[in-house]
């Protein structure tokens, strides 16, 4: 019973906190960096670019949302999008991107793990698939850090628990 109110605790936590993060007033393109902050608070990771940076808003480890700033080399907002799902994950190529364009496209990851026997790291994105299906991206990196493949399925923090065992 203690882990079932514990469980119910973390999700009012987690949605709150993605529902505050929503009620911000997103930045519009052309915003000065002094604007984008005021705006949408401090960035949880900065990425540098050649071409300016990248400014990261994660949810993260449990939330599904996380919003790209990308600013331009005059300082002026360029694009504003929250990048878990289809379209960002879709701007990943297999066999070509590395960790860093990885980090820079959809941000930080949820979780890591590393599977022995295929010797490969995972970065796992928890997002909602189509808007609606609580799902979680798995991008799969060699020793060398491209992407060999990535999988999309269930995210397991949302699924029923079933069994002998039960809580």
């Amino acid at each position: 019973m203690q882990k079932l109110a514990k469980m119910a605790i973390l999700s009012v936590v987690v949605v709150l906190a993605g529902c505050a993060a929503m009620m911000r007033t997103p930045p519009l393109p052309g915003d000065t960096l002094e604007v984008v902050r005021a705006k949408f608070g401090e960035p949880t990771a900065i990425h540098p670019l050649p071409s300016g940076q990248v400014l990261e808003y994660a949810t993260g480890p449990f939330g599904q949302f996380t919003w790209m700033a990308r600013m331009g080399p005059d300082g002026r907002l360029a694009t504003f999008e929250q990048v878990l799902g289809d379209a960002g994950f879709g701007r990943i190529k297999i066999d070509q991107a590395t960790k860093a364009d990885v980090t820079v496209t959809v941000g930080r990851p949820a979780e890591r793990s590393y599977l022995g026997l295929s010797d490969l790291e995972v970065w796992s994105y928890r997002y909602q698939e189509s808007g609606v299906w609580n799902s979680m991206m798995h991008v799969h990196f060699d020793r060398a850090g491209i992407v060999r493949k990535m999988i999309s399925g269930p995210d397991p923090m949302y699924e029923e628990k079933r069994g002998f065992f039960r809580d």
